[in-house]
């Protein structure tokens, strides 16, 4: 750890959620000074430095937390493997404490929430530290149609530690925190690839879960039918541990209900042969406008990936086919979805705050446009012209083909075609369908390009393989070793 305001010699960089319970246990650092070194760093180097900006807010009582969780340890042991472990959450995620949830919106500035979300209490249960809430792209990305991954009216830039590389988005702050060392460990959520964009362009791993894994309660919603929370991490160890501790049967979220895995402890899965033997299918029929940016696909590094599997004793599938990839997908489900949930969603707000329904928050950003538009607001009016009602034949119809589509004639399809425990695809070109699907996907990092950007690759799989997913990932981040520090 870095000498600073008497903190102790510990070097902490990249140390892992099991590093760090080992070292409070030998009483070399603890809680507190390890939550005074992640305050120290995103002082250095969010807030000043290189300004990546992935800090929206602090928490003020984190430090007061750390105390009582360091004087629980020594009384009556760890709750968790995530006791006195700092965690951030992204801007749409409620808290009950003395931190803002605002999704990024100036309008939701002053919006203090009455209640934490599922997940947060999960988190609060197993010991974790809120140390504080991540920027994003505001309204998860849907603000505006040319708004820049990663700024929010509130938050401002994040920007890509690893450089003037795309940051990825929407749970850019969750992202770049995590690879930049402000962190243990960070929670993104995820309507399409909005865990899956940041964790590849920032080197770190990143889990979309099935939807119903996680709770969805207290969370700003996005979608009814594609919303999840997951975990971001720098190896797949973390990650696996935060998946244990967010996931949970929520009676207040229906898709919980049918949540058979809550209880599973996803370290279990962690197996350095977890390669030799797994059929991984290879797609690689992406059409060039799939890579969401240019510069975002690397062959070579792509290869090498494959290559490594099958070095590894996996039997590797080449060019599978997923009938439904490529196919021309209509995106009004999740456009009703948006303007029914957060108009719902508005509504629920106390009544000091400025806006309560659609209308009212398109007209608050007119009003102070010189603050809150500064890449105008043509998503969120498109949308607010819809009707808030999910009775429309069309909501109706692509509710079901969205779902048939990328299960049976998508994901499954191919897993059952060729006989395969995961689909391979470069960067986060599946997530769009693993998001329709309700299926999960783990990113992992892939190596780097010459010009320094990360690149990541994304293992797919069915409905509650998550445990499948870790297994396969993690053998192949300890055949590989990817991940490396951005030089801050």
């Amino acid at each position: 750890m870095e000498n600073v305001f008497g903190l102790p010699n510990w070097n902490s960089e990249e140390a892992t959620i099991l590093e760090l319970q080992d070292a409070f246990d030998k009483g070399e650092v603890t809680s507190r000074e390890l939550v005074m070194y992640y305050m120290y760093r995103i002082a250095v180097f969010d807030q000043g430095g290189p300004v990546i900006n992935s800090i929206m807010e602090m928490n003020p009582d984190a430090i007061f937390i750390a105390e009582a969780l360091d004087q629980e340890r020594k009384v009556t042991g760890a709750r968790s493997r995530l006791h006195g472990v700092p965690v951030l959450l992204k801007g749409n995620i409620e808290t009950k404490d003395k931190m803002r949830t605002s999704a990024g919106a100036l309008a939701l500035e002053h919006h203090v929430s009455s209640r934490d979300a599922f997940l947060v209490q999960q988190l609060r249960n197993a010991g974790a530290i809120i140390l504080g809430k991540t920027n994003l792209t505001e309204w998860a990305n849907g603000m505006s149609s040319s708004m820049w991954a990663g700024y929010s009216s509130i938050g401002g830039q994040t920007k890509n530690p690893y450089g003037d590389h795309f940051p990825g988005g929407s749970s850019t702050g969750s992202g770049a925190s995590v690879a930049a060392n402000f962190t243990a460990v960070a929670v993104g959520t995820e309507t399409s690839a909005s865990i899956l964009s940041p964790a590849v362009q920032n080197a770190i791993v990143g889990i979309k879960p099935t939807v119903g894994l996680i709770s969805r309660s207290g969370i700003i919603p996005w979608s009814y039918s594609q919303d999840t929370a997951g975990p971001m991490a720098k190896t797949v160890t973390d990650a696996a541990i935060l998946l244990s501790a967010l996931a949970g049967k929520d009676k207040d979220d229906p898709a919980t209900w049918k949540n058979a895995h809550s209880d599973l402890d996803y370290t279990a899965f962690l197996d350095a042969d977890g390669l030799c033997k797994a059929t991984i299918g290879v797609f690689r029929s992406a059409p060039p406008e799939k890579y969401c940016d240019i510069g975002e696909y690397d062959e070579k590094l792509f290869n090498e990936a494959v290559d490594v599997l099958k070095a590894s004793g996996a039997n590797v599938i080449e060019n599978i086919e997923i009938p439904s990839f490529n196919r021309e997908w209509e995106y009004n489900k999740v456009n009703y979805e948006f303007a029914h949930s957060v108009e719902h969603y508005l509504q629920s707000l106390p009544a000091h705050l400025p806006v309560h329904n659609l209308n009212e928050l398109i007209q608050w950003n007119e009003q102070h446009a010189d603050k809150a538009l500064k890449y105008g607001q043509d998503a969120l009016e498109y949308r607010s012209q819809l009707a808030p009602s999910l009775k429309s034949q069309t909501y109706i119809l692509e509710s079901i083909t969205d779902l048939y589509d990328s299960q049976n004639k998508g994901i499954d399809y191919a897993l059952k075609k060729y006989g395969l425990d995961a689909i391979l695809f470069p960067s986060y070109v599946g997530a769009d369908l693993s998001a329709k699907a309700g299926y999960p996907s783990i990113a992992v990092p892939a190596g780097f390009q010459e010009n320094g950007r990360a690149f990541g690759i994304t293992f797919a799989g069915t409905a509650f393989s998550e445990s499948t997913l870790i297994r396969i990932a993690y053998a192949f981040e300890q055949k590989t070793k990817h991940r490396r520090m951005p030089m801050l």
